[in-house]
C-alpha cells in the first residue's frame, strides 16, 4: 500500500509540474517573449492545452465567470495541494488497514 500511495504522490507531483509549466509559458505568450508562431512554442503549447483542458474544463463549469480572468488553475493547484494533504495524514492509516 505504501507504493500505491507514492505513486499517486509522484502523479500529483507531475501534474502540478505541468500545470505551473502552463501558467508560465501562457505569461510568456501574453507578455510576447515567446510567439505562437515558432513551431517548437505552438507545439508545447497544444501539447499542455490537450493534456490540461479536460481538468480545466470541469472547473471552469463550476466557477462564474470572471472577465478575462482565468482561475482554473489556480484552483486545481490547490486542490492537488489538498489531496496530498489529505493523503500524507491518512497514509498511516491505510498502511496500517492492510
Amino acid at each position: 500500500m505504501s507504493s500505491l500511495i507514492q505513486i499517486v504522490m509522484l502523479i500529483l507531483d507531475v501534474v502540478w509540474f505541468i500545470v505551473i509549466v502552463h501558467v508560465i509559458l501562457s505569461w510568456l505568450i501574453n507578455f510576447q517573449v515567446l510567439s505562437l508562431r515558432q513551431p517548437l512554442v505552438a507545439q508545447f503549447w497544444d501539447g499542455l492545452n490537450r493534456v490540461l483542458e479536460p481538468l480545466y474544463g470541469r472547473i471552469r463549469r463550476v466557477l462564474p465567470d470572471m472577465g478575462g480572468i482565468d482561475l482554473a488553475p489556480l484552483v486545481l493547484l490547490v486542490g492537488i495541494y489538498a489531496l496530498r494533504i489529505i493523503i500524507i495524514n491518512n497514509a498511516p492509516m491505510l498502511i496500517g488497514a492492510v
